[in-house]
């Protein structure tokens, strides 16, 4: 079973530092795209920034310049720098990943969701 833990969310006050990290683990070949979502209170679930294999990146027109996206020093782990928080960062965070894993002698794709992690910024 396929499983992403996130870790590194808490408080922190305005224009304040963050660094969230998430791991894949279980039977998995490899992580192809990585990502980061994030849920507002009363709001939709929004993309935060992707990274692909070949190292990618992509990041959402509010988040440009302030955070960062970046494979992770273990194989398969995703990080999220983010600098200058705002008090509307606050949400919960969410690491995404499509993986790749063979079931059957059969190469499959999959997508895999974590838990989820809470940021709180403070004015």
């Amino acid at each position: 079973q396929v499983q992403l833990v996130e870790s590194g969310g808490g408080l922190v006050q305005a224009g304040g530092s963050l660094r969230l990290s998430c791991a894949a683990s279980g039977s998995i070949l490899r992580t192809n795209t990585m990502a980061w979502y994030r849920q507002a209170p009363g709001k939709q679930r929004e993309l935060v920034a992707t990274i692909t294999s070949g190292g990618s990146t992509n990041y959402a027109d509010s988040m440009k310049g302030r955070f960062t996206i970046f494979s992770g020093n273990a194989k398969n782990t995703v990080d999220l720098q983010m600098n200058s928080l705002k008090p509307e960062d606050t949400a919960v965070y969410y690491c995404n990943a499509e993986v790749s894993f063979y079931n059957n002698g059969y190469l499959r794709y999959l997508e895999v969701w974590g838990q989820g992690t809470l940021v709180t910024v403070s004015s």
